[in-house]
This record gives structure tokens, sequence and C-alpha cells, in this order.
């Protein structure tokens, strides 16, 4: 999740990525400027463990594997050597690769082909999450199937899915009796599961 702008100067994606392998912390990066993540909530940690967990067991014995939020997603061009500044290196809360992953260069820390993505909402990454960084997964990641959104503050789920013609249909799950398919693979989010230990209205 992106908060304020740790840095002004702009960063190229080469500068980024040597700083971040070499950082205790995360940054995301947004067209040079480099952001630090803030520490999540409770509910957000509690959804987003059992989102993990509920993924692996239906995984298991096919070509897809769940990644955890220490994995980076590239959405832009591929970079010029010590130049480029343009794209988006973010960390989604769960990513699902089917088929060998691919990756940015030789340390294998950043993705190129998701096939499905998970964030977790919070308010003050809800608008980018919905906005900019979509906009961002599906211009630069063909390989993107489904986008879901995931809200922590009550039991609601979004999901973007892309259709045979390239646009991208809408779907909605509400309520801790409903669940969610995710299509592309293959799985089923039972909201009462993702959302067990969850205490809503505190």
């Amino acid at each position: 999740m992106m908060g304020m702008p740790r840095t002004k100067p702009v960063f190229t994606v080469d500068q980024y990525l040597a700083f971040e392998r070499s950082s205790l912390d995360r940054h995301e990066y947004l067209d040079g400027e480099v952001f630090g993540m803030a520490g999540e909530s409770l509910k957000h940690g509690y959804v987003t463990v059992n989102l993990v967990g509920l993924l692996f067991n239906q995984l298991r014995g096919k070509p897809c594997r769940a990644l955890t939020k220490d994995m980076k997603v590239r959405s832009g061009p591929v970079p010029k050597p010590h130049m480029s500044t343009s794209g988006m290196y973010s960390y989604p809360d769960v990513v699902v690769v089917c088929g060998e992953p691919e990756f940015h260069d030789e340390q294998k820390d950043v993705i190129l082909n998701p096939t499905a993505i998970l964030e977790v909402l919070s308010k003050t990454t809800e608008d980018f999450d919905r906005g900019e960084k979509f906009l961002r997964y599906r211009k630069w990641n063909p390989t993107l199937r489904d986008y879901l959104l995931v809200s922590q503050e009550q039991p609601h789920i979004d999901r973007f899915s892309v259709q045979d013609d390239g646009t991208w249909k809408d779907w909605h799950a509400e309520g801790l009796y409903s669940s969610m398919e995710i299509p592309s693979i293959g799985c089923l989010l039972n909201l009462a599961e993702v959302y067990e230990r969850v205490v809503f209205g505190e």
C-alpha cells in the first residue's frame, strides 16, 4: 500500500531496484518516485493471511501458485539500462502466477506474468488501487485475467475480469454467506472464510 513520497528526487528504475534490494523496508515505485509502504492493520493482516491460505489449498496440484506481498510486479515498459523512469513496481497483497514465472532480471523478485492479483483495501490506498494502479495493471500486464479488491471494513469483494474482446467486467460479492469465483485460476472464495477472525465495526 502506498504512503507519502519518501523522496522527491527522481529515481531511475535501476536506482530504485538497487535501493529496494538493500532496504529493510518495502517501497513502491511510480514514474521515478519512491513511496514508503505503511504498516498493515490487524484486519488487513487477517484477511491477507486467510486469502493466501484459501488459495494455497485450492491451487495444490494445479499449474498456478500464490505468492505473498513480498513479490513485486512490474507494470510498465521494459526499462532502458540506467535511463528509464517510467513504470510502476508494486507489491500486491497476493499475486497468482500460472505456468512458469517470468522475471524482470536474474534477481527473480519482480514478476512479469501475473494471472490474478488480489489487493486488500485500506482507506489511504483504495482510490489508488481502484484507479491508477488498476489502469497500470491492465495496460502493462497482458497475462492478467482477474483483479480482486477485498474490503477489510466489511465483507465485500469486487472482481474485475478481462473478457474475450479485451474489455473488463466487474462482479461483486457482499455478506458472509456469499462467495466469489476467480475463473482464471479455478478458485472459489467463501467470504465467511476470507473474513475469519475479523471483527467488524471496531
